[in-house]
């Protein structure tokens, strides 16, 4: 099938899957009623507006949630430091992405402008850019649309894939669709990707240029307040050094429970060293579900949003940290961190936030989202893998047991994080000069 034909089937399939889409929007919205606001966003392609122009260009930045949005953080504040004049349209596909991105839309005032991505339909896409008209846009990690970036090239917009990763099962999967995304990546200019293996495993898919600029998620510093409030919040509870808080950050559904049962064999232990358990899931639409899911188990739970942390948990109790953005406070708090995400088979979360608030990392066997990342922080002593919960529990035990080797993971993850740091400046240079080539390539039509 040629290229054309394919788009052609593809935007088909769109258009006959609108009444589906629309009622996984309205599932969706049982347990998060964000997903039924801005359809007109979704499936009209109209939102807001870049603010009045001041001289500057439209720099458009897609991060599809949580995860691209903080981190695209830096590489926006960068980039509005570095071009005075540029304004920001930042677009998602999840509530909680775009929830994420206000404090970054609060940080730039009139700057930056939130809307959500339109679907793949050419209509929408064709208002969104009406509407933006972006001079550049940037592409957090690995959100490659065929209908989307055809619409960008057609219009002379460089789009540049930033931050870029792709898995091994995610290029599996897009080999089986490859005449589809071969002719969507024409529409790329530029990739910036965060590993040498992300890298070779894009070249598969694009011909253009990829280059290696690290990871961005090394550059957003955690909020060294959070981290200090942290410390006095564990200081208030009466938990001392010798009784470890072992905290399970971004859990995703079902590791819960995992890791719940598998820290029923601790319950009998000496309550003056007895382990707490600091449970934060990804998702703040599972926060009741987690709390009656450990209820369920026998255990008290004891919520940030609701109780005073400030005395020590009794017996069979887990603390649930049923709050947005305290993710740096969480891990203050903690001596070890159970990476969410790595024991069900989601490819684990950011692992790079917790080591750089010093907290070492135990993670599960599924890391393929960080597989670079994970690897290196393994060999530099910051992270340790699993293969189970049950296999975690005893790591964690084992390094409660051993203070100075606690220690010296702390000290490996501060030093882990710290060391890869450095891919925003690459990713700004880039950008810029991205941008003056598109200046040049206009000059002469103006």
């Amino acid at each position: 099938m040629t290229p054309a034909r394919a788009r052609a089937l593809y935007t088909l399939l769109w258009r006959l899957g609108l009444p589906l889409v629309a009622a996984y929007l309205l599932w969706r919205s049982l347990r998060q009623p964000e997903y039924r606001q801005h359809w007109a966003e979704r499936f009209g392609g109209t939102g807001a507006l870049p603010a009045p122009d001041d001289g500057g260009p439209v720099i458009w930045v897609h991060a599809v949630s949580v995860g691209e949005t903080r981190a695209a953080q830096p590489l926006v504040e960068a980039l509005a430091q570095a071009w005075p004049g540029c304004r920001f349209v930042l677009t998602h596909m999840t509530p909680t992405g775009r929830a994420v991105g206000r404090q970054l839309a609060a940080a730039q005032g009139g700057r930056l402008v939130q809307r959500y991505l339109p679907y793949e339909l050419p209509g929408a896409l064709s208002r969104f850019f009406e509407q933006t008209q972006p001079a550049l846009g940037l592409i957090m990690e690995t959100e490659v649309w065929p209908n989307l970036l055809h619409e960008a090239r057609a219009r002379g917009v460089p789009v540049a894939l930033v931050n870029a990763r792709l898995s091994d099962q995610s290029l599996a999967r897009a080999l089986r669709f490859e005449p589809l995304l071969r002719a969507a990546a024409h529409g790329i200019t530029e990739v910036l990707a965060q590993t040498a293996a992300d890298a070779g495993r894009l070249r598969r898919l694009y011909d253009g240029p990829v280059e290696v600029v690290g990871n961005l998620k090394f550059d957003l510093l955690p909020p060294l307040s959070q981290i200090e409030d942290g410390r006095r919040l564990r200081a208030g509870l009466g938990v001392g050094p010798q009784r470890p808080i072992w905290l399970a950050a971004s859990t995703r559904d079902g590791e819960e429970a995992m890791l719940l049962d598998a820290l029923k064999d601790e319950a009998g232990s000496d309550p003056d060293l007895r382990p707490v358990l600091l449970l934060v899931p990804r998702h703040p639409q599972r926060f009741d579900e987690v709390a009656r899911l450990a209820a369920a188990r026998g255990w008290q739970v004891s919520r940030r949003s609701r109780d005073r942390w400030d005395t020590p948990p009794a017996a069979g109790t887990v603390l649930l940290g049923d709050s947005m953005g305290e993710l740096a406070l969480y891990y203050g708090m903690a001596d070890v961190t159970l990476m969410g995400g790595s024991f069900g088979p989601f490819g684990s979360q950011n692992l790079i936030e917790s080591c750089s608030c010093g907290t070492p990392v135990v993670i599960g066997p599924s890391t393929y989202n960080f597989s670079g990342a994970a690897a290196q922080a393994i060999e530099a002593g910051a992270a340790l893998q699993v293969s189970h919960a049950q296999d975690a529990i005893r790591a964690l035990r084992a390094m409660a047991n051993d203070p100075p080797r606690l220690a010296r993971m702390r000290a490996a993850a501060q030093d882990f994080a710290a060391a890869h740091r450095g891919a925003t400046a690459a990713t700004v240079d880039r950008v810029l000069r991205l941008a003056q080539q598109a200046r040049s390539a206009a000059a002469p039509r103006a």
